[in-house]
């Protein structure tokens, strides 16, 4: 199979993947560990590592006398990046989008009316070379995305709240899975003005600005990927 250092991170891909995909069922047993070297072709200290970061994420329960087991979906990690993307990387359904969509319009207007009184000057120069990025290439492009997942982490950073920090990686990851299906689809919105005219509300200190602003950002993110919702 795969060989080096990585090996055990990408066998817990690949049987995180399984399991948001609903192949290992909540409440399932996982195949032995001898089974399970000998099918995947690796080492045991690398598939219990693999078990390991799963179960760090809450997607398994080890118990040495009863195996592996798959755990509730309501207790799985959502807030972890790489279940984030196991996740919406493979048809997510559409309750779980209203869901991301749903904590990114109680989060981010807020998190940009703190960020308006709160930001440094770093913040700023951080987010103008963002708007950079985003005005020298296509909004569908790799770099236009990256650039703007980057602009929304430093939002966060510049409310100043270390709580609401951790939050980006399911507003990164929301924004990601947005660019992805504007790009596949050739949704010829571009989120560049609405980002420009943050930035000018938050570099001003204008708090009621900024939350508005994020606000109708959303609501764009949302009709743009609309079809998503039956």
């Amino acid at each position: 199979m795969r060989g080096g250092d990585l090996l055990h991170t990408a066998v817990a891909r690949d049987l995180g993947i399984a399991i948001v995909q609903g192949r290992h069922a909540p409440g399932e047993v996982l195949p032995g560990e001898l089974a399970a070297v000998q099918a995947l072709k690796i080492s045991r200290p690398a598939y219990r590592e693999a078990i390991r970061m799963l179960a760090a994420k809450n997607l398994v329960e080890i118990r040495p006398k009863s195996g592996t087991r798959v755990l509730p979906r309501r207790q799985w990690n959502l807030l972890d990046p790489d279940v984030l993307g196991w996740i919406l990387q493979n048809s997510p359904p559409d309750t779980f989008l209203t869901a991301l969509f749903d904590v990114r319009m109680i989060v981010e207007p807020a998190a940009a009316a703190f960020a308006a009184q709160r930001r440094t000057q770093a913040h700023l120069e951080q987010m103008a070379d963002a708007l950079d990025v985003m005005g020298r290439h296509p909004h569908d492009s790799p770099e236009g995305q990256a650039a703007d997942e980057a602009f929304h982490r430093v939002l966060l950073d510049a409310a100043d709240n270390e709580v609401l920090s951790q939050l980006a990686s399911v507003i990164g990851a929301s924004v990601g899975y947005i660019a992805e299906y504007k790009r596949e689809r050739h949704v010829p919105r571009d989120p560049k003005p609405d980002h420009d005219a943050l930035f000018r509300a938050i570099a001003a200190r204008r708090s009621e600005a900024a939350r508005a602003i994020v606000q109708n950002l959303i609501a764009h993110a949302r009709e743009d990927t609309e079809p998503l919702f039956p």
